[in-house]
């Protein structure tokens, strides 16, 4: 596992918006290949991989999802060489100014963000922020170049490369989830030494960030009897207050609400103090915001699990996170699906017990 912090670097490193996903996929997919028995792209771009388990047939099975996708912009027009642009999933135009990007045009072109003065924007109060209608980006090339190289609709992703800081933490755009595809992968090189009766779907899925189409799609076609979706939840940080729930670094955060049923909650609360692994609680009192929402309610409504790890500075290029929280998400999943019996849907309920 020593090589996580890498794998995530280099998917960190990656472009791969919501609809754009194929260059990321590609990495996971390697680094998946040895890890699983079968691995295949569903037909939205999710990919999908199958460790069997050794029960008997037919076998149950339980879906992990991290979305693989990430936010972005998308080139709207291109004025005397300038290119205009619009978001692709949420992202904050504050942080926009004097970022380095990547314009996916005929040709993969650097450059940057940048705002006019305020004397040059209409209307614009002076100090207030830029809104994302004003704000440009320069190539440097000519106005002629850049017309023949950018068309509307081009895609542009972050060219922030990662960098790690103190106390074993990460810093970079799209940790948001690419953090948890890291996590389902620590699960898939835990269950390599392990037991399990279960066959485990691993779905790095697609377009989580503008439709949950993947989560939607892979929860359907591949019938999982439980499921699971991690992602990532807001950390304590500079102006937060102490409500906030989730501490960088403090463990992984179990989800309880709606989304969740509460009895498959129960069991990775009751695996991680076993283990005597440090946990938070989120409290998601309506829609979680996750993959979780999708493959809770697709079909037949099967028990869904959310497990997020703590991430501060969210959809910005300067994501924040633990790898710690990372590893801890990885084990616990490895854990609770070594401890699946082959009967353990027919005693799971929503108000009785599954001991």
């Amino acid at each position: 596992m020593n090589d996580v912090n890498e794998f995530l670097k280099e998917m960190v490193s990656a472009p791969g918006l919501s609809g754009y996903e194929s260059p990321v996929r590609k990495i996971i997919e390697t680094r998946w290949r040895p890890l699983v028995d079968e691995l295949q792209v569903s037909k939205v771009g999710s990919l999908e991989g199958l460790k069997k388990g050794s029960g008997s047939k037919p076998r149950k099975s339980i879906l992990l999802a991290g979305h693989m996708d990430a936010i972005g912009l998308m080139a709207t027009r291109v004025v005397n060489g300038f290119i205009y642009f619009t978001q692709v999933g949420g992202v904050d135009p504050r942080v926009l100014p004097g970022q380095p990007v990547h314009v996916h045009g005929k040709e993969l072109l650097e450059a940057v963000v940048i705002q006019p003065p305020d004397f040059l924007i209409p209307g614009h109060t002076a100090g207030a922020p830029v809104p994302m209608e004003h704000l440009v980006i320069d190539t440097g090339l000519s106005a002629d170049k850049v017309a023949e190289l950018v068309r509307p609709g081009d895609i542009i992703s972050f060219a922030q490369p990662p960098f790690e800081l103190s106390g074993d933490t990460l810093a970079g755009h799209t940790l948001d989830d690419r953090a948890a595809v890291a996590a389902i992968t620590i699960c898939l090189q835990e269950l390599q030494t392990r037991i399990h009766k279960w066959d485990v779907w691993a779905v790095a899925t697609v377009q989580e960030e503008t439709a949950y189409l993947g989560a939607y799609t892979s929860g359907f076609g591949l019938e999982p009897d439980l499921t699971i979706a991690i992602d990532v939840t807001h950390a304590k940080g500079p102006g937060t207050s102490e409500s906030d729930i989730a501490t960088l670094g403090k463990g992984l955060v179990l989800g309880w609400g709606p989304n969740i049923h509460p009895k498959w909650y129960e069991a990775f609360q009751k695996a991680a103090d076993e283990m005597d692994m440090r946990y938070q609680k989120d409290v998601m009192p309506g829609h979680s915001g996750t993959d979780g929402y999708a493959l809770q309610i697709v079909s037949t409504s099967r028990p869904n699990m959310v497990i997020s790890i703590p991430l501060r500075y969210m959809h910005t290029p300067v994501e924040l996170v633990s790898m710690k929280d990372i590893r801890r998400v990885g084990r616990l999943m490895a854990e609770v699906i070594s401890k699946l019996d082959e009967d353990y849907l027919d005693k799971l309920d929503w108000e009785g017990n599954n001991d």
